[in-house]
């Protein structure tokens, strides 16, 4: 299956907030080769919290390369296979915010990038299905303590 969050998304633990959901609407992405979602709904207790507007975007993002890269041959006498490229995802979360009284909205982002060697997908694809879960997991786990630490600056 390919990236198709579905709606409502269940937020993660965060100070202040309780359970928290995100209801997405497919939307157009800013590039080709990308799948985009706006927030166009909010559930749980997050007060203050604002859906998607034009001045102030929520969004979730997933962009895949243009062109997917393949493992290049191995040399014909070493065997050694030289630069191997890498195929690079992003998952990009924008969120409109205003930095004080009375200002404008400016945009919060945050850029998960994936980089896979080619080869890998086929090799081990089950060390990247480790790898990924361990990240998501990761932020899952500790989204709370980011969420302070990002508000606080203490890590």
């Amino acid at each position: 299956m390919s990236f198709a969050p579905t709606t409502p998304v269940t937020g993660a633990a965060q100070t202040g907030f309780t359970s928290p959901t995100y209801t997405i609407t497919a939307d157009i992405a800013p590039a080709p080769y990308g799948k985009q979602y706006a927030v166009t709904a909010l559930g749980g207790t997050q007060v203050n919290v604002e859906t998607h507007s034009v001045s102030k975007p929520f969004t979730i993002t997933m962009f895949k390369p243009q062109i997917l890269k393949v493992l290049p041959s191995a040399n014909p006498v070493t065997g050694v296979v030289k630069d191997i490229p890498n195929n690079t995802y992003k998952l990009i979360t924008r969120k409109g915010v205003v930095p004080y009284v009375n200002g404008q909205a400016r945009v919060a982002m945050i850029t998960t990038t994936i980089e896979i060697p080619a080869g890998a997908d086929t090799y081990e694809p089950e060390d990247i299905r480790a790898m990924l879960s361990a990240h998501i997991g990761t932020l899952s786990q500790t989204s709370s303590g980011i969420g302070d630490t990002l508000v606080s600056g203490i890590l």
